[in-house]
């Protein structure tokens, strides 16, 4: 039997990056002996995220269309093009049996050159509201594994396939690491901890919240573990300084974070909301709202509207931060109700699930 053959893409954030990884290394466990290639955007921080994973990647000349009229979506078509050409050649040489998206722009013309040429492909929509590059391939694809509930309005019926979002499995047991988590991060075991996620990239506003209510949270008894982005590290930095509080640009052992955690405040992409639901910690979410469609808070509202978890607008962040923030922390019980319900929606078994449906495809 020849050695199976997968093409990955997935990029631009974190959000798209890690559930292809996740993948990935499904695949390998039950084919050892497979090869792998991710194909990427050439600027985009897959190109760094992948081969620390230990994959090869290759990178297009891709971008995102922009909102507003600029340089960048003048060349579009012409990247659109290039990238077209170049995915062709890739999967000719490569041969795979499937080819697999997870969103991001590299995604787009891979996996329509991937339809053309005649290979199946597996799109795994991680989002309530799918972005643009998966609404232009579903036609085509041979299956959409899906998180949320209600995609029929996007993508065709037939092909939609329930399985959640791939998640790194070395956080479905965290409480293991609660004791590692404490001496790693020099914590004090009799206090409360802090865990603020503003995503792979960081979050500006989230950033200007906890700078702001730093003083506050020490006061109410706190411990702080803040993951404030590359692009702010050098800004904040400096308040890693005070006892109490680690500031971090980006979290290379997330299991370590949240065993250490008792109350998370995060962004709400796709893949956040799927680790926080098995991880099963308290969390107030804070929906970005520079997203398409909202749909960070559309995510968020998934897991509200079943009392799994908090939410706070951006809005509503000077006035109501302290009185909910001040709220959970003091009350034990809603702390149990919160992280009870949050655990009922987790998809321990996505990545195998989604691999499965890989699998049925190979010819």
């Amino acid at each position: 039997m020849s050695s199976k053959k997968f093409i990955l893409s997935g990029g631009g954030t974190g959000g798209h990056i890690y559930p292809a990884i996740a993948i990935a290394n499904e695949l390998k466990s039950r084919f050892p002996d497979s090869e792998i290639l991710f194909v990427g955007a050439s600027d985009k921080m897959e190109m760094q995220k992948v081969p620390q994973a230990g994959y090869k990647i290759i990178g297009l000349w891709i971008a995102g269309i922009q909102r507003r009229l600029t340089l960048d979506n003048a060349m579009f078509p012409v990247k659109l093009l290039s990238s077209l050409v170049k995915s062709r050649s890739i999967i000719k040489e490569f041969k795979p049996d499937v080819v697999i998206g997870t969103g991001g722009f590299a995604s787009g013309p891979l996996l329509k050159a991937a339809g053309i040429l005649g290979i199946p492909t597996v799109i795994q929509e991680q989002n309530s509201f799918p972005g643009i590059t998966n609404k232009w391939l579903a036609k085509n694809a041979s299956k959409i594994c899906v998180a949320y509930d209600n995609l029929e309005r996007f993508f065709p019926k037939e092909k939609i396939v329930f399985t959640g979002n791939p998640v790194r499995s070395d956080i479905i047991d965290v409480a293991k690491n609660k004791k590692e988590a404490i001496e790693r991060f020099e914590l004090d075991p009799a206090k409360k901890t802090l865990l603020v996620l503003g995503g792979s990239l960081g979050s500006r506003r989230i950033n200007q919240l906890i700078a702001k209510e730093l003083s506050w949270l020490l006061a109410q008894g706190v411990q702080v573990i803040w993951q404030c982005g590359k692009f702010y590290f050098e800004e904040y930095r400096h308040y890693g300084d005070k006892e109490s509080i680690n500031v971090l640009s980006f979290i290379d052992r997330m299991d370590l974070v949240y065993a250490a955690a008792d109350v998370v405040i995060s962004r709400s992409g796709a893949s956040s909301v799927s680790e926080l639901c098995i991880v099963g910690k308290p969390v107030i979410f804070i929906p970005s709202p520079n997203v398409a469609e909202d749909h960070q808070t559309k995510n968020a509202m998934a897991i509200v509207d079943k009392e799994g978890a908090l939410l706070l607008k951006e809005a509503q962040l000077d006035t109501q931060f302290q009185p909910v923030f001040s709220d959970l922390i003091a009350n034990e019980e809603k702390q149990y109700k919160l992280s009870e319900n949050i655990k009922k929606l987790a998809r321990i078994n996505a990545t195998k699930d989604i691999v499965d449906e890989i699998i049925k495809l190979i010819k």
